[in-house]
């Protein structure tokens, strides 16, 4: 029974690819639907994008244990900063600028606003490497869960879901992914409100009152509004999480292929309720880890709080709600995988490849490529995820903390500061990069440690830019005045003055 759900999951998943590859013409088609996607769609497609096995199993569980209910603090910042505002402040901008520039990838996006080739190289060298621990992390939560619930083998499952990201992701292109997030985000949403139900429900909770009252007995900490780890440690993980999706590329690329300000009034409202229930499902559910365990799980002979909400999933749900779980987490993950292999796959097709070694290759090669360099994508997260003593929250957190610590600054200052400057915007890419890269190695990626890091990083970027931006050569005039659409409107004011003298001055004000 389990795998004949399963089965039936996948055949929808791979037709919903096949109506999306006969539906996809063309470079811009591939990689962003034409930007003609609607509103449902889209805020699903972010939605399923943002929140993966990494939030259901690795944070829910590690965060849960750790901050008891105090993580609920991440589940508002991800609902109203990390998806109502960043839709409300970034997408209409983001929309209009890309379209302006004819940027379809974040370094394309900055190879145009800053004039600057080697920053799109830099940036897409970046997004590749450190997509990487992102993909592997999501992988690892997932295959969790499917050695508990089908005691298959940890490698075995790895195995499985890279092979069936890839197929989706080589068939459909962007139309292809949307449609499945949009049916995936369907089944999220069925499955989070069975996780809320029957973890609350369980004995070892016995109810939200009774459930909190249990908590405090364990550790009055893990009930109160700031958990045992500290403010310091709660704060690095709403802003890594939070803030942090305004400068991840799979997460902005939604911004690129929506059809217009209309699909995004009306996709900010679904978007952010869609995340509102998806966090709270995983962080409300996961801060009661501990009235299930006495001490963390341990799996090949180690504890290891990532199998904390696998397990917990199987002691408490029957058999036919543990396949909606298990259908949940497949999906998050599979939407999360499928962007990043996108636009991994992307940024070393459009913006190394053809943007500089060779300019005249035929749209249809690149897509071609696009395809290949998915699966040497999807191949090398593999490899990461099988490597042994790696932790979730740490991948995660390297992979958040440079991508976005590298692109913070550069890509919303560069939205709607005309000041910023190309070497501005080196100088946060590579102070935010940099700040994370060192400093997670130099702590071994310890997880309490890494988003911390990761944090400061982002911050730092944001910072970074407008201070080195004051103390450097600006952007032309000309070249600032086209990025934010002021030329043409130059032009049609200028046209008529100049045929028409003063009397066309007066006329126009």
């Amino acid at each position: 029974m389990k795998w004949f759900l399963v089965g039936i999951f996948v055949a929808l998943i791979v037709g919903l690819s096949w109506v999306g590859m006969r539906r996809t013409q063309g470079l811009t088609g591939f990689l962003l639907g034409n930007r003609a996607i609607g509103p449902w769609v889209s805020a699903f497609a972010y939605g399923t994008t943002y929140f993966s096995a990494v939030l259901f199993i690795g944070y829910a569980g590690k965060v849960g244990w750790g901050f008891g209910l105090s993580s609920l603090w991440i589940v508002l910042g991800n609902a109203f900063v990390g998806t109502y505002l960043a839709w409300k402040v970034l997408a209409r901008r983001t929309r209009e600028m890309t379209a302006r520039l004819d940027a379809i990838t974040l370094p394309a996006f900055l190879e145009a606003r800053y004039q600057s080739k080697p920053l799109r190289v830099a940036a897409a060298l970046i997004i590749f490497v450190f997509m990487i621990p992102y993909s592997a992390s999501a992988y690892m939560g997932l295959s969790y869960l499917f050695e508990e619930v089908f005691k298959v083998p940890y490698v075995q499952a790895l195995v499985f879901m890279t092979v069936l990201t890839g197929l989706v992701i080589v068939m459909g292109g962007y139309i292809g992914m949307a449609l499945v997030d949009m049916f995936q985000g369907i089944l999220m949403t069925v499955g989070a409100c069975f996780l809320i139900y029957f973890v609350v429900a369980a004995p070892n909770v016995g109810g939200v009152a009774e459930g909190i009252k249990k908590l405090a007995a364990v550790n009055p900490a893990l009930a109160s509004p700031v958990g045992p780890p500290g403010l310091l440690a709660i704060a690095s993980l709403v802003v890594l999480t939070s803030l942090g999706a305004w400068g991840m590329p799979q997460m902005l690329q939604k911004f690129y292929a929506i059809r217009d300000e209309q699909a995004i009034t009306r996709g900010v409202v679904a978007s952010t309720c869609f995340a509102l229930l998806m966090t709270f499902a995983a962080y409300f559910t996961g801060s009661f880890s501990r009235l299930f365990f006495a001490s963390v799980p341990v799996w090949n002979g180690r504890p290891n709080p990532d199998v904390i909400m696998p397990q917990i999933i199987t002691q408490v749900m029957p058999e036919w709600a543990v396949l909606m779980i298990l259908l949940l987490v497949l999906s998050a993950t599979m939407t999360t995988l499928s962007s990043l292999v996108m636009v991994s796959g992307t940024t070393v097709a459009v913006d190394l490849v053809q943007a500089w070694l060779f300019p005249e290759m035929p749209k249809q090669r690149v897509i071609q490529l696009v395809r290949v360099l998915c699966a040497i994508f999807v191949a090398l997260s593999l490899y990461l995820a099988i490597s042994p003593n790696k932790a979730i929250l740490s991948l995660m957190g390297l992979s958040w903390g440079t991508i976005a610590g590298a692109f913070l600054g550069p890509y919303v200052l560069g939205l709607f500061w005309r000041g910023a400057t190309r070497a501005g915007a080196w100088a946060g890419m590579i102070v935010g990069a940099g700040t994370t890269v060192v400093l997670a190695f130099y702590y071994k990626l310890d997880a309490s440690v890494v988003p911390i890091i990761s944090s400061a990083s982002m911050l730092l970027s944001l910072a970074v830019v407008p201070l080195v931006s004051f103390f450097t050569r600006p952007l032309p005039e000309e070249h600032v005045a086209r990025v934010f659409g002021e030329a043409a409107a130059d032009e049609r004011h200028t046209e008529p003055v100049e045929a028409m003298g003063m009397g066309g001055v007066l006329e126009l004000d």
